[in-house]
């Protein structure tokens, strides 16, 4: 580092000089690993704090934010200005000078590790801004931002109770007494936690993460009954049902947000005829938060259940890869409103969601999902014969085909599809891989396979 750059990040920055590790020889920083043949694993409980601890986490999230987006301003000025690179040694250092300042003396009262952890993440998000997987970080702001503070292994207290093993007291940092943790399963007996992550959601209600690093045992083979084949499935999501499978069945999609519509409808009625900043639309905002915490909550467990059911049953599962985000564009032109209730059935179906939990799933329990390319015809290709016929409109439920005048229905025939695909493309990597080696978890078609027809 030049001598303008330090005189720049120490006078005009604010920037103080490191001083406890003065003339020794620099050093890379270095992750923590997980050990050899451990899986990360989050654990969430609902806790309900004290009236001191309440206001020591809300003054916790708050300082968070604030170090968050002063973190921000400073590195982007300092490149703007200057054209000078400010990394987390940086503004960990700066983050000392605030905490001494008299003007910011009260984030003195939070643990200097969360507000590091905040530094941290800030870091992550220019990471992934400079690898081109995300957009530039934003600023937080109180009233869309998660509360959200993370503690590492010095920032908080685990005992074990030896009579409930997988359970005990945890107590935060600058907190003496324990939270009141409500323990809905046991973590791991002899475990210990290797970060923690305080949230609170916009009901009121706080969530304590805990991300542990376990051995998950990989569940015995899925096979064909009388078969040494691995046992697949084909999973064709949609909105008339949320998955169709390649055997007929399906599973009904919950609709929530149509089940709650009027109920919502009501209090935001009711929210728009409070006065703005009164304790009353305080009241009626805590409610619509409430709702959907609650439509939140059935739809998790409602995914969780399947996938789990999905994985456990079948050896090799295949979807087909969405582009969720570009179908919940919004809505502009004509048509805007029938797109717009196209976007909110989607978003309510939570396709995301439901693909997320297979990928962590089918690699912790040994199993292989199954990506096909998005251009791959499913929907207009016969399962019987392969010909592919005409496209579809959304409204046609089942077809039938020209050559050799079989009727499909719509999703059953795009499942099958799917599965018959997914297995080829199985076992082309399946025979590629050396003698006792398992396939991935995760396979991903990127381009239409070779004798495939394409849309």
């Amino acid at each position: 580092m030049s001598t303008a750059t330090e005189r720049v990040k120490r006078e005009v920055l604010g920037i103080p000089e490191p001083r406890k590790y003065r003339g020794a020889a620099p050093r890379a920083l270095t992750g923590r690993a997980p050990e050899p043949g451990t899986q990360q694993r989050v654990y969430r409980y609902r806790f309900y704090p004290t009236e001191t601890q309440t206001r020591q986490l809300i003054q916790t999230f708050g300082a968070c934010r604030w170090v968050y987006n002063e973190g921000l301003a400073l590195r982007a000025n300092a490149w703007r200005d200057h054209h000078v690179s400010v990394g987390f040694a940086e503004t960990s250092r700066a983050l000392t000078g605030w905490r001494r300042a008299a003007g910011t003396s009260w984030l003195r009262d939070v643990s200097s590790t969360v507000l590091q952890q905040s530094l941290r993440h800030l870091d992550s998000a220019f990471t992934r801004f400079f690898r081109g997987t995300a957009k530039y970080p934003k600023p937080k702001r109180k009233s869309r931002s998660r509360d959200a503070a993370t503690y590492v292994r010095t920032g908080f207290r685990y005992r074990e109770d030896p009579e409930r093993p997988g359970t005990g007291s945890i107590a935060l940092a600058k907190q003496s007494d324990p939270l009141d943790v409500r323990w809905s399963r046991p973590i791991p007996a002899g475990l210990t936690p290797v970060k923690l992550t305080v949230t609170r959601d916009r009901a009121g209600r706080f969530f304590l993460h805990v991300l542990v690093e376990e051995r998950i045992a990989p569940l015995p083979a899925a096979l064909v009954p009388g078969a040494d084949a691995p046992k697949a499935a084909g999973l064709d999501l949609g909105l008339a049902a949320l998955v169709t499978l390649d055997d007929g069945s399906t599973v009904q999609h919950p609709r929530l947000l149509r089940k709650y519509e009027k109920r919502l409808a009501r209090l935001q009625r009711e929210l728009h005829r409070k006065q703005k900043g009164s304790c009353n639309r305080r009241k009626v905002r805590g409610k619509i938060a409430g709702l959907y915490a609650l439509i939140s909550d059935v739809r998790g467990d409602g995914l969780d259940q399947l996938t789990t059911r999905l994985v456990r049953e079948n050896q090799v599962l295949v979807v087909e890869d969405l582009a969720v985000a570009h179908l919940m564009r919004s809505a502009s032109g004509v048509g805007r409103r029938r797109k717009a209730r196209l976007s909110e059935s989607i978003a309510d179906a939570a396709w995301g969601e439901l693909l997320r939990m297979l990928r962590y799933k089918c690699a912790w329990y040994g199993r292989t999902l199954v990506i096909v390319d998005r251009f791959f015809p499913s929907t207009r290709r016969c399962s019987a014969c392969h010909a592919k016929g005409e496209r579809l409109p959304l409204s046609t439920r089942s077809w039938t085909c020209a050559e050799c005048a079989v009727t499909h229905d719509r999703d059953v025939n795009a499942a099958v599809n799917l599965r018959d695909e997914g297995l080829r493309l199985y076992r082309e990597v399946a025979m590629a891989l050396p003698p006792g080696r398992l396939p991935p978890a995760v396979i991903r078609a990127s381009k239409p396979a070779k004798g495939a027809a394409a849309v």
